[in-house]
């Protein structure tokens, strides 16, 4: 460290610590495991991904939706946080990147702070998450009714901008609204955050890039790795 300021190291999900997406293999895990039945009910989300293709339903709302029909509309909070401990177990065990665990240990042995900030539903993340030895987590979140939890989106999908404005209010909550923030991810749709760590003097990181997060790498000057093989998904893009 140059400075006495705290450091932040922030890291997207998705397919920069792990090879995958992982909303789509949560989803096969819960009907696996727990609903099996709720298999005869896709061709409701595959209605559901046709509004949003359409333009008539946000990315929040298909990810409502597939909620809904595929895992309920009600679940109780603690058997959530069973489920999603059995398939971080499994999920970290295989996608997980190696050169993105080591990545994540430099981090932590340089004294920075380790933060995901993921659009991935926050009730599975966090597991996820504590398997890879983070313990702080921004991510799209889940309107909890006591000890239920809906299937509708409590606040912003954490995507994009959104992302972005989540990171600085965990920022502000924990009083660190001086501190250096760097940041790494995949994807385009995360420049807003790129341009916070940089704003913030921090440095960014573009690992398995999309192909229009490389153009703008290459056009911004922002250094390029490749971390693994990342896995095509059809239902999940960023």
């Amino acid at each position: 460290m140059t400075s006495n300021r705290t450091e932040i190291a922030v890291y997207d999900l998705d397919r920069t610590l792990t090879d995958t997406g992982s909303w789509a293999h949560f989803i096969r895990f819960w009907l696996r495991t727990q609903a099996p039945w709720r298999v005869l009910l896709l061709p409701l989300v595959a209605l559901g991904g046709l509004a949003y293709a359409l333009g008539l339903m946000s990315r929040g709302g298909i990810k409502s939706w597939s909620h809904r029909w595929l895992i309920g509309g009600r679940v109780r909070a603690a058997d959530m946080a069973a489920v999603a401990a059995a398939f971080a177990d499994t999920f970290v065990a295989a996608h997980a990147l190696e050169p993105a665990r080591a990545a994540l240990a430099a981090d932590a042995a340089a004294g920075r702070r380790l933060l995901i900030a993921s659009a991935s539903h926050g009730f599975y993340v966090r597991a996820i998450a504590a398997r890879l030895g983070v313990a702080d987590v921004v991510a799209t979140e889940a309107v909890r009714d006591g000890d239920w939890l809906l299937n509708r989106l409590d606040g912003d999908n954490c995507y994009g901008a959104a992302k972005r404005v989540a990171v600085e209010q965990w920022l502000g909550r924990q009083a660190q609204g001086d501190a250096v923030v760097h940041f790494t991810s995949d994807h385009h749709s995360d420049q807003p955050c790129f341009d916070l760590a940089l704003e913030r003097g921090g440095r960014v990181l573009c690992v398995n890039p999309s192909n229009e997060l490389a153009a703008i790498a290459a056009v911004r000057g922002w250094p390029v790795a490749q971390w693994g093989r990342i896995k095509g998904s059809l239902f999940e893009r960023a």
